[in-house]
């Protein structure tokens, strides 16, 4: 395996940037950057923002939250957590986060392994204003289904 040299990012570099159910993802590492080892992101949630339900057949996901407030989902429950708080969804679990308080939350999160952002992506090109949450729900599957990520209307 070739020798990677040390990658160093800062706040003012220009990085890929997405968006997805409301939220700003700003690429810090993708699977090219790791040898398909792990993605890593700085996710800007604003109120209200968040994914729906959905399940991961392929990564683990970890969270790491920097400002802000987030509640997070899952089939044991629902737990509302601040900065420096870690959480770990094991692959396979049916999950999803909002950001439910009135200001806007950061945070990172880490897929591993590498592999999703192609799913991230192609939901550049969705528009998910488009219709209902049963529509926009199944134009996310469309997609997902090829990285092995279901969405679930809940």
């Amino acid at each position: 395996m070739a020798k990677r040299a040390l990658r160093v990012i800062h706040p003012t570099d220009k990085v890929r940037v997405t968006f997805g159910a409301g939220d700003e993802y700003r690429y810090l590492a993708t699977g090219a950057d790791t040898d398909g080892e792990y993605f890593l992101v700085e996710a800007i949630v604003p109120p209200g923002g968040g994914p729906p339900s959905h399940i991961q057949t392929r990564e683990e996901e970890a969270f790491y939250i920097l400002e802000g407030e987030l509640t997070f989902y899952s089939e044991d429950g629902e737990i509302t957590v601040g900065p420096g708080a870690y959480l770990n969804i094991p692959k396979g679990a049916k999950h999803r986060f909002r950001n439910n308080a009135d200001q806007t939350a950061k945070m990172l999160f880490f897929f591993a392994p590498a592999g999703i952002e192609r799913l991230f992506d192609e939901f550049t090109d969705l528009d998910e204003s488009a219709g209902d949450l049963k529509t926009a729900i199944e134009g996310m599957n469309a997609f997902g289904q090829k990285y092995g990520v279901e969405y679930l209307l809940d």
